[in-house]
């Protein structure tokens, strides 16, 4: 057995590694450069951690997500392996403390974001480090053409200046051939190997329905496919209103987005990943590090924004290699509510300036400071303290998260204050009569001098740090106090966490980065056209057009896409199906759904039919959704 596949048996417990795994992890042992294009699933964070525990040193892993790099964290430290993410909100002081621990204590990945690499006495620190191999994760955000262009990304290029002999490794999941080549010039890789897997899942039906009724395809599809599903919405308030409704229909679900907290993402995951639910409903912010091989079924209720996006979540189906679906559930209104969802809330230059001075405003952040100042932030009610939408105005903060002016963490978190309300020597007496709250009472007090003056905000988390227990343990004995009148205590709820990278300057900084916000602003645009054209198409197999998208060419049709099916069916006869439906038609006029119960015919030969009808004008779709005749 070779050295990797003891490192994979020992740590990741598999007992082979998946194509091109092997073949990746050969190159960087070589001292190649290499990139990596690996849909979602395929297994590219193994290609450099295995690579990285053969060796001497530390790994250095730049990737733009906080809550991924914590996964990751996660996931190595409870494998026994030493691990260290730099995230935002981080003070000078833990950072060093943080570095000292990779330099010394023999950790062996170390994740920090790219805006890090614009701190030059970070850099400076990183230059000291024994490190064996740089990573770079999300390597499309490095190109302009990438659905996620992170201008901080263009900084990592400064790493091959300081570490010439060592290979580089760039990861990602979705690349066209025109950001394939960018990430390597932007990254200066030189003459790397490339690895792509290919993008076509032999195993997965890419289905397109258009429905004027999605709850009952949901219904069709999940009553035929019980094995665990995940639907995808582009609200947290679908994501409610679809589990109440699947409820209804008589089906097990939960839900997942950005506005829970972490106790309940953990709790609504437990359920779905232990099968005690079927279905998931979430927003894209699910999905991330999850690898459940028996998903059978991925379900779209909305347009997704970009093809990049649609295919990492469509591609979370069927990774046992049995067969699986990739639905999408289309009716015409949704072309008009992608549009406004997704186009016409992009902001301008002089929105994205407003929105910055008035976000300086409301987080009392003065000119000339805020850099690495962390806040708790909730955008509905900054919103509606100044009267902003609440769409355009999350662009406008995504766009300057991207541009790593501020790192915008969508994570529920409570922004908690207190003061002590009875003096020193009284609460001395209580921790000599409850000796177990100990701990964490002096925590507070030796990390909050002022706690006893005034209400004073305080990170819950730092604390059960440094007093060694579990934050609801210190979240627990805060009640109590509170409860006893010892100390005043507030909490109030966030929905995200916003740490400034660097020093407000009000227009010079907006000036700065709005060369981006046009051709960023364009790209999204052609990006949603080509989801229209992926859905709209009913000339190419579904399976061509998504690969042909990523730069790849499928020479025969998959035969199993929702157009390959509609082929197939054109040779049997539809003349009675739509003889049957024009005579319905005549007394009253009807919904899909209505004419399957009533004709008995198979559902897919009704769709095929009112389709057919449609095309030939024979029918129409009234504003209720009810087919008429012409």
């Amino acid at each position: 057995m070779s050295k990797a596949l003891e490192i994979l048996t020992k740590y990741w417990k598999h007992e082979a590694f998946r194509s091109p795994q092997e073949e990746i992890i050969t190159s960087v042992l070589n001292g190649m450069d290499t990139l990596a294009l690996l849909p979602t699933g395929g297994g590219k964070s193994i290609c450099f951690q295995v690579p990285a525990m053969m060796q001497e040193g530390i790994c250095l892993v730049i990737s733009p997500l906080i809550a991924l790099m914590r996964d990751q964290v996660q996931n190595l430290q409870s494998k026994g392996i030493k691990a260290i993410a730099l995230t935002g909100g981080i003070h000078q002081d833990e950072i060093i403390d943080l570095l000292d621990n990779c330099q010394f204590g023999n950790y062996k990945f170390l994740y920090l974001s790219p805006e890090r690499l614009q701190n030059d006495w970070i850099v400076e620190r990183i230059k000291n480090l024994p490190i064996n191999l740089i990573a770079i994760d999300e390597a499309h955000c490095v190109s302009q053409w990438g659905h996620d262009f992170r201008p901080a990304y263009l900084k990592i290029k400064l790493l091959k200046e300081l570490f010439p002999n060592l290979p580089f490794i760039a990861l990602t999941a979705s690349a066209t051939e025109r950001v394939k080549e960018d990430i390597i010039t932007q990254l200066q890789l030189k003459e790397p190997k490339v690895f792509a897997k290919s993008f076509y899942r032999e195993n997965i039906s890419y289905i397109v329905l258009e429905t004027e009724d999605k709850n009952h395809w949901l219904q069709q599809i999940l009553k035929k496919n019980p094995e665990p599903a995940i639907i995808y919405v582009t609200t947290r308030k679908a994501c409610t209103e679809t589990v109440a409704q699947l409820t209804i229909l008589g089906f097990t679900a939960t839900f997942y987005h950005g506005g829970l907290s972490t106790k309940e993402k953990q709790n609504n995951m437990a359920l779905w990943m232990e099968e005690k639910v079927q279905v998931m409903v979430a927003t894209n912010a699910f999905g991330m590090g999850i690898d459940k091989a028996n998903v059978k079924s991925i379900i779209h209720l909305h347009l997704p924004q970009n093809l990049e996006n649609y295919y990492q979540e469509s591609g979370r189906a069927g990774r046992d290699g049995k067969k699986a679906y990739a639905v999408l559930l289309n009716n015409p209104s949704d072309v008009l509510h992608a549009e406004a969802q997704f186009i016409k809330v992009l902001p301008d230059k002089t929105f994205l300036n407003l929105v910055f001075l008035k976000l300086c405003a409301f987080l009392q952040i003065a000119y000339g400071e805020g850099i690495e100042e962390q806040f708790g932030f909730n955008i509905n009610a900054f919103c509606n303290k100044y009267g902003f939408p609440i769409l355009k105005t999350y662009n406008a903060l995504q766009f300057l998260d991207r541009q790593g002016i501020l790192t915008l963490s969508q994570e529920f978190s409570e922004k908690i204050s207190l003061q002590f309300c009875i003096s020193s020597k009284e609460v001395i007496r209580y921790m000599s009569l409850n000796p177990k709250e100990e701990a964490i009472i002096m925590a507070i007090l030796r990390t909050y001098p002022g706690i006893h003056e005034m209400q004073t905000a305080i990170n819950p988390v730092l604390i059960a740090k440094k007093a060694n227990h579990s934050e609801s343990e210190v979240l627990t004995i805060l009640q109590k106090l509170k409860d006893k009148n010892i100390i005043d205590y507030n909490a109030k709820n966030n929905d995200a966490t916003i740490t400034f990278n660097e020093v407000r300057e009000d227009e010079r900084t907006i000036n700065r980065v709005a060369k981006y916000l046009e051709s960023q602003n364009k790209l999204k645009t052609a990006q949603l056209q080509a989801v229209l054209k992926y859905c709209l198409d009913k000339t190419t197999c579904k399976q061509k057009l998504l690969i042909q998208y990523f730069g790849e060419v499928l020479k025969e049709d998959c035969g199993h896409c929702s157009y390959c099916l509609n082929k197939n069916k054109k040779n049997t006869p539809v003349t009675s199906v739509s003889e049957k439906i024009i005579e319905l038609l005549r007394t009253q006029d009807l919904s899909s759904r209505d004419i399957q119960k009533l004709t008995k015919y198979p559902t897919d030969d009704i769709i095929f039919a009112l389709q057919n009808m449609l095309e030939n004008n024979t029918i129409y779709i009234q504003p209720n959704n009810l087919y008429s005749l012409k």
